[in-house]
C-alpha cells in the first residue's frame, strides 16, 4: 500500500506530506490545494504505466492534460519538482522508499534524479537499515540518457562504487525500465516491481452521472468518469457477477426514499455486446417497476459508480475520488462513510476522498479524527500545506464547542491552523 506521498515544488505546495490510511478524508476550503494534491498521484498513476513524463502533465492524443498543463506544474519561479513516497513491501518488515525529481520546460519533462530505496525493520525495531537499490547521476545534461546506478549480484561495486551503470532515457520513469537490466540483483527487480504496482493501483475516480445513463460496451476495466459501468458489471462472469450485484444491491437499499429490491445489468442490442443498468423500486406493500440508468438520479448513479469501483478493483489498490458525496443527500452522509470504511476494509483497497460537505464530516464522527487532513494556504507565502486534524494544537477546545462539520463550516479549522502557524 502507498502510506506516504511528500510534494515538493508540485504545483501550489512547497514542502508538504500526505499520509495515507485505509481511508483518508482531504478536507479545506477553494483553492487550498485538494485538487492539486490528488494530480500528483495521477501523474504517478500514468507515468507508471510506461506514459512519457511530459505527456503525462501536458496530455496527448488519449490523454488530458493535468490541471494546468505543464506551465503551471511547478510552484512559480521553479522549473522543478520531486515526488517522494513510502510504500509497503511485499514482506511484513520492509517497506520502500522512491524518489522521483523532474525538469520541466515548455517542451520537455525530464528525470533529474530517480532513487530507489530498500527499507528493513527489525523485530520490534522502528528505525530501519537502508540499503539503495538503483540511483541516477546527471552527468550530460544534453545527453537524452542518464546514467543509472544498482545493485548487482556480483562482488564489484562498479564506477565510483554505487553500483553498475546503465544509461537509461529520462524522458520515462527509469523504474518501467528496469526489466532491461539484465544483471540487477534480484531485490532492484522485486522493488521496482513492487513500487509500480502500488503505482498502476491508483485509480483517480470521477464518476459523472450523465456519462453514465446510456449504453455502453463490455469492459473489463471501470473509466475514470464511470461511463461504462454497465459493460463491466455484465462483463464478469456469471458468478462473479451475481456476486457483485448481491452487494451492489444491499449497499444501495438504504439509498433512496423507495426501497431498491435488485440492481442489476444486462446485455442488449443484437449481438449482445452493450450493456445496460437497471434497478426494480418501489414501496413497501406496493407494486415495483423497473427503471434503468437514464431513470436513476445522480446521487444514486455516483453511489453505485462508488461502490462499483470498490467491487472491481484490485485488493491493494488505491481508490482516489474527488468530493465524494457530489449529488448525496446530507441525510446519507452516514450511509456513504460506513460503505467506504466497511468494503474498502472487506476488499483490502484503500480510499482517499476530499468533500466540502460538513455532514459528512459529522458521519465520520471523533473516530477519524486521526485520518482527516486538512489543506490549507500560507497567508504570507501563498503555498499549500497539508496537516493532519490531530495535529492542531488547538483541537481540543475547537471539539469542545462543536462537531467537525460546525468547525468545518464555520471556518474555524483553518483560523486555527492560522494561530499554530503564527498568522
Amino acid at each position: 500500500m502507498l502510506k506516504e506521498l511528500r510534494l515538493r515544488n508540485w504545483k501550489s505546495f512547497a514542502d508538504a506530506t500526505l499520509y495515507i490510511d485505509p481511508l483518508t478524508i482531504l478536507i479545506g476550503s477553494n483553492a487550498s490545494g485538494k485538487s492539486n494534491a490528488l494530480d500528483a498521484l495521477l501523474f504517478l498513476s500514468r507515468v507508471s504505466r510506461g506514459v512519457s513524463l511530459f505527456s503525462a502533465i501536458a496530455g496527448d492524443l488519449n490523454l488530458p492534460a493535468l490541471r494546468g498543463g505543464i506551465e503551471w506544474v511547478c510552484r512559480k519561479p521553479e522549473k522543478r519538482f520531486s515526488l517522494t513516497l513510502v510504500v509497503s513491501g511485499e514482506r511484513e518488515n520492509e517497506e520502500y522508499r522512491y524518489h522521483l525529481g523532474i525538469q520541466v520546460n515548455a517542451t520537455k519533462a525530464e528525470v533529474q534524479e530517480e532513487e530507489l530505496i530498500w527499507l528493513q525493520y527489525g523485530p520490534g525495531s522502528q528505525t530501519a537499515k537502508e540499503m539503495s537499490l538503483l540511483q541516477t547521476r546527471i552527468e550530460e545534461a544534453s545527453s537524452p540518457a542518464i546514467p543509472t546506478y544498482y545493485r548487482t549480484d556480483t562482488q564489484g561495486t562498479g564506477a565510483k562504487g554505487w553500483g553498475q551503470r546503465a544509461d537509461l532515457a529520462r524522458t520515462q520513469l527509469i523504474l518501467t525500465q528496469t526489466e532491461t537490466i539484465h544483471n540487477a540483483n534480484r531485490e532492484v527487480q522485486r522493488g521496482a516491481q513492487q513500487v509500480l504496482r502500488q503505482l498502476q493501483g491508483i485509480f483517480v475516480f470521477d464518476p459523472i452521472p450523465s456519462h453514465m445513463r446510456d449504453y455502453s460496451p463490455l469492459a473489463d476495466k471501470l473509466s475514470t468518469d464511470g461511463s461504462n459501468i454497465a459493460g463491466v458489471l455484465a462483463g464478469l462472469d456469471a458468478e462473479r457477477k451475481l456476486v457483485v450485484e448481491a452487494a451492489l444491491t444491499q449497499y444501495l437499499k438504504a439509498l433512496p426514499e423507495r426501497d431498491i429490491k435488485r440492481i442489476w445489468t444486462e446485455l442488449v442490442g443484437k449481438f449482445g455486446t452493450d450493456a445496460m443498468l437497471y434497478c426494480e423500486e418501489g414501496w413497501d406493500g406496493q407494486p415495483t417497476h423497473e427503471v434503468d440508468a437514464r431513470g436513476m438520479s445522480d446521487g444514486t448513479l455516483r453511489y453505485v459508480a462508488i461502490v462499483t469501483a470498490l467491487l472491481t478493483r484490485e485488493p491493494g489498490s488505491l481508490l482516489v475520488i474527488e468530493e465524494v458525496d457530489n449529488g448525496l443527500h446530507p441525510s446519507r452522509a452516514h450511509l456513504l462513510v460506513s460503505m467506504l470504511q466497511t468494503l474498502g476494509k472487506e476488499r483490502g483497497i484503500d480510499v482517499l476522498a476530499t468533500t466540502h460537505n460538513p455532514a459528512l464530516l459529522d458521519a465520520a464522527g471523533l473516530a477519524m479524527v486521526p485520518f482527516i487532513t486538512v489543506a490549507h494556504r500560507d497567508d504570507t507565502t501563498g503555498f499549500s500545506g497539508l496537516t493532519p486534524l490531530e495535529e492542531i494544537e488547538q483541537l481540543p477546545k475547537l471539539i469542545a464547542g462543536g462537531s467537525l462539520g460546525t468547525l468545518s463550516s464555520k471556518g474555524r479549522i483553518e483560523a486555527a491552523l492560522k494561530q499554530d502557524h503564527g498568522q
